[in-house]
C-alpha cells in the first residue's frame, strides 16, 4: 500500500500538510507533479512563472528524493488529462490515498471533484487539506455566518483568530528511506520558452533566506518604503507564495518571531497586514467563485460599456501611452516577469479609468507576463482598481499618474531606468515632458488621453451606471 502526494500549488517540503500527513500514515510515499501546459496556456500562465514552477519542481524532486521519496512527473495537457494520468499512476503502483493541499479557482475544483468521483471507483481514497491560507477558508465569517466582503472587518476577524488559534507550521517529514536519484523535468514546454531571466534564486533554502534577509532588514522600514519603485523596500517574495514554495503560515510565524523580539511594530504591522490582504482574496475566490469566472464581483458594474482595446490596448502593453510612470511600469513587467505594487495600481487604474478598458484585459495580460501571477490577487487588485469588486475604490477616486509619479518616484530614477528617452529630463519635467507646452524629447510619444477629461468620463458612465 503506498500513499500518494499530488503536489501543485504547493511546492515546499516544509509546512506541506499534505506531505506532512501522507509521511505520517507510516506507509511507502510517493510524490507526483503534473505538467499540463495546455491549461497554463488557458489560465494565461506567463514563460516566467512556467520556468519558475518547473525549476521548483525540480529542486522539490530534489529535496524529497534525499528524503528516500521519488517524484514521478506526468505529461497532461489539461485539467482532464491529468486525472487520467494520476489515476494510471495510482494502478501502476498500487495507490490507496492520493493526498493534496486544496486549490480554490473554479476549474481547480471542478478537477478534484471529478477526481474524487473517478478514485471513489478505483477504491481509492481522496485525502485533502486546506493550505493556500493562514486561516482556512470558510472560518472567518461574520457572526452571521456569512463571508466577509469588505477588507478591514475581515482582518480585525482575522488577526483574532490568529490570536485565539496561535497557528503553527506543519511539521517537516524525516527521512522515509535511503536517498535516490531524483527525477526531473527535462525541458520547458515550448509555448513558454522565452521567459526573462530569474527574478529570484531557485529553491525552498532561497527562499527562507530572502525571507529572513527582508524581516531582518527591510521590513522596519516597510511601511514607509513600501510605495516607492526605485527603492529596494518591498520583500520580493511573491513568486515563492504564488507557487507555494512558501506558506503565508510562514511568513506569519517569521514576523511574528521577530515582532517578539522587539523589531519595528509599524513596518511589520504593515507587512502583516498584506498576508491578510492575500488570505482575504483567496477567501473571496473560495467564497464567490464568479470572480473566477471572468464576472465582476459587483453583477451590477458588469453593464458598463467598455471601449474597444484597439490601438491604446497596445500602447498600454508595450510602455508607449506618452504617461511616464505607466510606460515605465509596463515595461518593467515586460522585461522582468514582475511589478512593484503601487504600479500596478497606477496602471489597472489608468487602463480601466483613464482608456476605459475592460479590466479583463489587463487581468489576462498581466497573469500571461507575471512570474508571481497568481489568481487570487491578480484578479482581486484588478477588480479594486477598476471599482467592480470587494472594497473596490469608490468609482470616482481615480488615479492621477502624474501625482502619483512625483510622489512616488519624486526624482524620476524608476522612470529614467526603464524610458531611457526621458533619461536628461529634470526631476520636475520627466513626470509630465508635455506640461505647460514643455517639449518632448524626440522619440517619445505624446499622451494618447487627455487625463482630466478622461477622468471625467469613466466617472459619468459610472454614475450613469448608479442613476
Amino acid at each position: 500500500m503506498t500513499q500518494l502526494v499530488w503536489f501543485r500549488n504547493d511546492l515546499r517540503v516544509a509546512d506541506n500538510p499534505a506531505l506532512t500527513a501522507a509521511c505520517q500514515t507510516r506507509e511507502p510515499v510517493t510524490a507526483c507533479y503534473i505538467v499540463t501546459p495546455g491549461q497554463w496556456q488557458t489560465h494565461d500562465w506567463s514563460p516566467a512563472r512556467v520556468k519558475f514552477v518547473i525549476d521548483h519542481a525540480n529542486a522539490l524532486a530534489r529535496e524529497l528524493a534525499a528524503l528516500g521519496i521519488p517524484m514521478v512527473f506526468l505529461d497532461a495537457d489539461d485539467f482532464t488529462q491529468s486525472q487520467d494520468a494520476l489515476l494510471n499512476v495510482c494502478r501502476e503502483h498500487r495507490i490507496t490515498h492520493i493526498h493534496f493541499n486544496e486549490e480554490y479557482g473554479i476549474n481547480e475544483r471542478r478537477r478534484d471533484k471529478s477526481l474524487k468521483q473517478k478514485a471513489d471507483g478505483l477504491g481509492v481514497t481522496i485525502c485533502k487539506y486546506r493550505d493556500q491560507t493562514v486561516a482556512p477558508v470558510g472560518e472567518i465569517l461574520t457572526q452571521q455566518n456569512e463571508p466577509y466582503s469588505v477588507f478591514t472587518p475581515f482582518s480585525r476577524r482575522w488577526q483574532s483568530w490568529i490570536d485565539e488559534t496561535a497557528p503553527t507550521a506543519f511539521p517537516s517529514p524525516s527521512a522515509c528511506g535511503d536517498a535516490i536519484r531524483p527525477s526531473q523535468i527535462d525541458a520547458i514546454p515550448a509555448p513558454f520558452r522565452e521567459a526573462p531571466p530569474a527574478l529570484v534564486e531557485t529553491g525552498e533554502n532561497a527562499a527562507h533566506d530572502q525571507l529572513e534577509r527582508f524581516l531582518e532588514t527591510r521590513a522596519g522600514a516597510y511601511k514607509e518604503q513600501r510605495d516607492f519603485p526605485a527603492v529596494d523596500g518591498t520583500s520580493q517574495l511573491s513568486p515563492y507564495l504564488a507557487n507555494g514554495v512558501l506558506s503565508g503560515r510562514q511568513c506569519l510565524l517569521a514576523a511574528r518571531e521577530v515582532q517578539g523580539r522587539g523589531g519595528n511594530q509599524e513596518g511589520l504591522i504593515t507587512w502583516i497586514n498584506e498576508i491578510a490582504w492575500r488570505d482575504f482574496y483567496i477567501h473571496i475566490l473560495y467564497h464567490y467563485p464568479r470572480v473566477s469566472m471572468h464576472r465582476a464581483f459587483k453583477p451590477e458594474t458588469e453593464a458598463l460599456e467598455w471601449n474597444p482595446p484597439g490601438d491604446h490596448f497596445d500602447a498600454w502593453k508595450e510602455g508607449r501611452t506618452g504617461v511616464p510612470v505607466v510606460d515605465a511600469a509596463m515595461r518593467q513587467l515586460n522585461a522582468t516577469g514582475w511589478m512593484h505594487n503601487r504600479l500596478r495600481m497606477i496602471t489597472a487604474m489608468f487602463l480601466t479609468k483613464n482608456l476605459f478598458i475592460d479590466w479583463r484585459l489587463g487581468e489576462a495580460y498581466f497573469m500571461s507576463k507575471l512570474v508571481d501571477g497568481f489568481l487570487a490577487s491578480n484578479n482581486g487588485g484588478w477588480q479594486w482598481s477598476a471599482s467592480t469588486g470587494t472594497d473596490a475604490a469608490p468609482y470616482f477616486r481615480v488615479f492621477n499618474p502624474v501625482t502619483q509619479s512625483e510622489r512616488f518616484d519624486p526624482s524620476g530614477e524608476f522612470i529614467r531606468r526603464w524610458v531611457p528617452e526621458l533619461s536628461k529630463l529634470d526631476a520636475k519635467r520627466i513626470h509630465d515632458p508635455g506640461a505647460k507646452g514643455g517639449v518632448i524629447p524626440k522619440g517619445y510619444p505624446r499622451p494618447i488621453v487627455d487625463l482630466k477629461e478622461s477622468r471625467k468620463e469613466a466617472i459619468a458612465r459610472f454614475q450613469a451606471l448608479k442613476d
